[in-house]
């Protein structure tokens, strides 16, 4: 299959319509074939009461961008994508302006894919370190759901 980035952005910030990544501004910037990159402005929504990025908003930043990069991996008809486990390190407070995620893969199973999630600001600021596990299950049928 060939790699078309386009269509993947295209895809990745389509389904996100009516969800929490519209709803915390997360958008799909710049795909490969080993990674994914999505952005998410620092304002108050994604605050906590100090006035700094809230640390759930970069777990939800990273398990977005690392969930949907499994996505591109799997045949969708077939199988489906399942977040198990994820980790942070929050390293840097953000106040205001742009974060940028990008999740690269570690290890890429038939039913585990493992990423690894860095979260930095315009520059190129370690903000948070996140790991990622998503398991790869075979697709339930819509009643089964």
């Amino acid at each position: 299959m060939t790699f078309d980035k386009e269509k993947i952005l295209q895809y990745c910030n389509q389904v996100s319509e009516n969800t929490l990544m519209r709803t915390l501004n997360i958008t799909y910037t710049d795909a490969g074939e080993n990674y994914l990159v999505a952005t998410m402005p620092v304002t108050p929504a994604v605050h906590q009461p100090m006035g700094l990025l809230h640390g759930g908003a970069s777990v939800a930043l990273a398990e977005s961008v690392g969930s949907a990069a499994s996505m591109i991996f799997i045949n969708s008809e077939v199988s489906e994508v399942r977040g198990i486990e994820i980790s942070a390190n929050h390293l840097k407070a953000k106040r205001s302006g742009m974060v940028t995620a990008t999740a690269k893969i570690i290890h890429k199973g038939a039913s585990i894919h493992l990423w690894e999630i860095r979260i930095t600001d315009e520059k190129d600021n370690l903000i948070s370190l996140c790991k990622l596990t998503n398991m790869i299950l075979p697709k339930r049928k819509s009643e089964d759901k």
